[in-house]
């Protein structure tokens, strides 16, 4: 009897290990087809999208299990899936070739404070680390009071939305600011003129809505109106940086990256470095926090510093701000 029945417990075995390699293989492929598609799609995916070098994981998973279970239709799934993924891994975009004379180093912070628990922390950071430019979202009345009291006097210019929660947000800055009105979001999102060294530089800070399962239509939508500024004054220099809320996996950012911006963490080598959540980064997250620029800088450096009491690591950048000869 247990001869009999060995060879249809292995076939049943087989069946199961196949089975669960395909539902594998399925949930990666809803995934990398919307990226393939250059679509965010609907909830999961834009959520799944954030991770998507982690989709490794179940897709060799996946391939093991095919192994055992001898279906070798579904080692052929595994291995294109796997393909796509490592194809989908490399940074998007391409390198700006800027042509002139260096102005200026300008060092760029962002970091998201989370409801301003954050601040103490960034505070200690900006003083070791001491950027010109310092964009701070989910920065409430408190943590805006704090920042002006301890840092003020080495950032006389500001522009700020003042607000409680995640809605509030300043830009810090050693250079003159000129206000503009800043994009219109659920949180705010200043935006000022720099004067870096007698040059004109758009800063604008951002943090659209996360993509939540019923606010994926928002934060397409916020993300969108970013786009139009970016893609406002191509010819001006423009730093655009904050909590995007997205990756380079998502469409929605990548429509940002191709108005003409780059991605300063990928210029200097940082493109797939977590910034968020900061518990588990940098083994396992997303990097959501971005430092984007025009073909007017290069970037040397950039480096994602822990802030305690925030759930993002903030960004460091070293950039290089060049202007035409003649």
């Amino acid at each position: 009897m247990t001869a009999a029945s060995s060879p249809e417990t292995h076939r049943r075995g087989r069946r199961f290990r196949s089975w669960c390699a395909g539902l594998l293989f399925a949930a990666v492929s809803v995934v990398i087809g919307c990226r393939l598609a250059d679509s965010d799609g609907v909830t999961p995916v834009p959520q799944l999208l954030a991770f998507l070098p982690w989709l490794l994981v179940p897709t060799g998973l996946g391939l093991a299990l095919t192994l055992l279970g001898r279906w070798w239709f579904g080692a052929v799934w595994g291995v294109a899936v796997l393909g796509l993924l490592a194809w989908y891994i490399e940074p998007y975009g391409k390198d700006p070739r800027p042509a002139g004379v260096i102005v200026a180093e300008v060092r760029v912070l962002t970091a998201n404070v989370e409801f301003g628990r954050g601040a103490p922390a960034l505070v200690a950071v900006i003083r070791r680390e001491r950027p010109d430019l310092v964009f701070v979202q989910e920065c409430a009345y408190g943590c805006q009071e704090l920042l002006r009291r301890e840092v003020g006097a080495d950032y006389p210019y500001r522009r700020a939305v003042a607000a409680a929660g995640s809605k509030g947000s300043v830009i810090l800055a050693e250079y003159p600011l000129k206000g503009t009105p800043g994009v219109a979001g659920t949180m705010g999102m200043p935006g000022a003129v720099a004067d870096v060294r007698g040059h004109a530089v758009r800063l604008q800070l951002a943090h659209p809505m996360p993509p939540l399962p019923r606010q994926v239509a928002l934060w397409r939508r916020e993300l969108g109106r970013l786009r139009a500024f970016a893609a406002a004054e191509p010819g001006v220099p423009t730093v655009l940086a904050g909590d995007f809320n997205a990756s380079q996996d998502h469409a929605a950012f990548r429509r940002v990256l191709d108005t003409g911006l780059y991605d300063a963490a990928r210029l200097a080598g940082a493109d797939r470095t977590p910034s968020w959540p900061s518990r588990t980064a940098p083994a396992l997250g997303a990097q959501i926090d971005h430092v984007l620029v025009t073909r007017h800088f290069t970037a040397a450096h950039a480096r994602f510093l822990r802030v305690s009491g925030s759930d993002h690591r903030a960004l460091l950048v070293e950039l290089t701000l060049h202007a035409p000869q003649g």
